[in-house]
């Protein structure tokens, strides 16, 4: 079963669980390794309610070390931070990979100006927006964060499809520039399950995303996005057979920031 490092903790305000929780349900889905990635600090301070401060930083890294505690070389933890693309944020994603010795760092597109877009409770935002417009604007972003190479692999690619807010026509003219860009980047991507239990009821990225930046050569990774300890390594089945309909046989493992493939089917 391939790794899972898009995982959440109780610092982020909306997810549950303790690291030995987590611990062990990776050891149970018989995961290669597990990752810890909870929302990264956001300058200016506070930003939103989801997501750590830069004084819960000691607190996440002690919460890591008890996973790795427990865990006790049963199965690698590998230390992550799930950070927004925003605006100028380049400087502050630069120097939070001085806080800590990462193992990888995820790029992520939440928010489109003051909107995050995501947030169920401001839903009720995308009766005011031109959807084709919301659209472009977050491929954009997609597009400028992926050539910032700030980061090691991309979160869900296509989450701005999460309530079923799609255009119309062929979606590739959102598709063709993300994939140029990821590739220039020289970024990887994951295929996030969590989609399949959102309004969507799709994973992140579509099939046809997926099948596009396997032929550019767009490494890949399987992530749950758990918040809980019962979500970890969810849908990975589904997720491994979708992956090798798209032509994948590969995916990373990441250490220090260095991506090493493996067998999209590898065990443990």
């Amino acid at each position: 079963m391939p790794a899972d490092y898009h995982t959440h903790t109780p610092l982020c305000h909306h997810a549950v669980g303790e690291p030995q929780e987590y611990v062990a349900a990776a050891l149970k889905a018989g995961l290669t390794e597990y990752g810890v990635s909870c929302h990264a600090p956001v300058q200016e301070e506070p930003f939103d309610e989801w997501r750590m401060l830069s004084s819960d930083l000691p607190a996440y890294f002690n919460w890591v070390d008890t996973a790795r505690d427990y865990a006790q070389g049963r199965i690698p933890v590998r230390l992550g931070l799930e950070c927004d693309w925003l605006p100028g944020c380049e400087q502050w994603i630069t120097e939070l990979t001085q806080r800590a010795e990462w193992d990888y760092l995820i790029g992520s597109v939440h928010y489109l100006g003051g909107w995050n877009f995501d947030n169920p409770s401001r839903l009720k935002s995308w009766e005011e927006v031109e959807v084709e417009q919301a659209w472009t604007l977050y491929w954009e972003q997609y597009c400028a964060m992926a050539l910032s190479g700030l980061f090691d692999f991309l979160g869900h690619p296509d989450l701005i499809k999460k309530f079923s807010h799609r255009p119309n026509g062929d979606l590739h003219r959102f598709y063709e520039p993300a994939i140029d860009a990821i590739k220039r980047g020289n970024c990887a991507i994951e295929l996030n399950t969590t989609g399949w239990h959102k309004p969507c009821e799709e994973q992140y990225p579509a099939a046809d995303f997926l099948s596009l930046a396997c032929s550019a050569g767009i490494p890949l990774l399987l992530s749950s996005d758990a918040h809980a300890p019962g979500e970890v390594a969810r849908d990975f089945d589904r997720a491994t057979a979708l992956a090798l309909e798209t032509g994948y046989q590969e995916t990373l493992l990441f250490e220090k920031r260095r991506g090493t493939p493996v067998s999209l089917t590898a065990s443990p």
